[in-house]
């Protein structure tokens, strides 16, 4: 018989590449990583690693494992489900993780709502950034957390995560009001390409989504600033620092040395979690409560 917990390893070597990367995500050391994982191939009866040099790579075998690994968690997760929806309401804790804007303007909202109508449910709340959320997840450090797309960077696929899409939003391009874009030209970015811009930083979903509209209207924008925290990107635009891309949630206070001008670009957020742990009534009632706080950005199906 295979060993679940020995699947997971495996599962989790295909997706982090390294056995020191797995030890790390998931608090093992890596001599027990590679012991558990020797013990896999005992069981499996089949070589499931080709080790050259200090790297190992999933053989052919390997690989099918994981994908009914995959569909094995999928199961326990809906078993889990099942048997939470058994309960009398959702209770225990619920470890959500939410990138910064939201968890400032949205999330609160959202958590007073459960614990009033759901006061046995303890919400923990961390912040984790959008591109941490699949291996937050996998590694049972959270069980629900919020993540974006923008238009230009969509959500990639992760194997054994699904989504459920919560609120849609405008984006705007933030510009000093002592700063006046190029005259003559229409397009609503490329009339900016000539002022210096504050981006986020390229390895975030923000960065990427500025670098490739900013391309797609025809220049590369020069970027002054690298910052990635809405609010100070607004604090330096008001005193003259450049211009810059932000989503509505990302605009807390109208700022007077400001002025924003919506663009044909949105950002969508949705709550990701394990596949199969749809059902269960913690995150059920998570992604009612975020949808109702809100309000008319809901989407309410997708």
């Amino acid at each position: 018989m295979l060993d679940v917990r020995r699947l997971r390893l495996l599962r989790e070597l295909a997706h982090r590449g390294t056995i020191a990367a797995v030890a790390e995500a998931l608090a093992y050391t890596p001599s027990a990583v590679s012991q558990q994982l020797s013990a896999l191939e005992r069981e499996a009866g089949t070589p499931l690693l080709a080790r050259t040099g200090r790297r190992v790579e999933l053989t052919p075998a390997a690989h099918g494992l994981v994908a009914h690994a995959e569909a094995v968690l999928e199961r326990l997760e809906r078993a889990e489900a099942d048997l939470a929806a058994g309960r009398v309401g959702p209770a225990g804790p619920l470890r959500i993780g939410a990138f910064p804007s939201a968890a400032r303007a949205v999330v609160p909202a959202a958590l007073a709502t459960l614990a009033t109508a759901h006061p046995a449910l303890e919400p923990r709340l961390r912040e984790l950034d959008p591109a941490a959320v699949a291996g937050a997840l996998r590694a049972g450090e959270v069980d629900v957390a919020l993540v974006h797309d923008y238009d230009f960077v969509p959500v990639p696929v992760e194997p054994g995560i699904e989504t459920v899409a919560l609120f849609e939003e405008a984006m705007f391009l933030a510009a000093p009001r002592t700063l006046g874009p190029l005259p003559g030209e229409e397009h609503p970015l490329r009339r900016w390409r000539a002022a210096p811009w504050i981006v986020a930083p390229t390895d975030t979903r923000c960065g990427t989504m500025i670098v490739r509209a900013c391309e797609a209207a025809g220049f590369t924008p020069e970027a002054r600033h690298v910052v990635d925290d809405f609010p100070a990107v607004l604090a330096l635009v008001a005193i003259g620092g450049g211009v810059a891309l932000v989503p509505e949630l990302g605009v807390s206070a109208p700022d007077p040395d400001v002025v924003l001008t919506p663009l044909p670009m949105h950002r969508r957020t949705m709550a990701a979690h394990r596949r199969g742990a749809g059902e269960n009534p913690a995150i059920a009632a998570f992604v009612d409560a975020m949808r109702g706080a809100v309000g008319p950005h809901a989407v309410t199906s997708g």
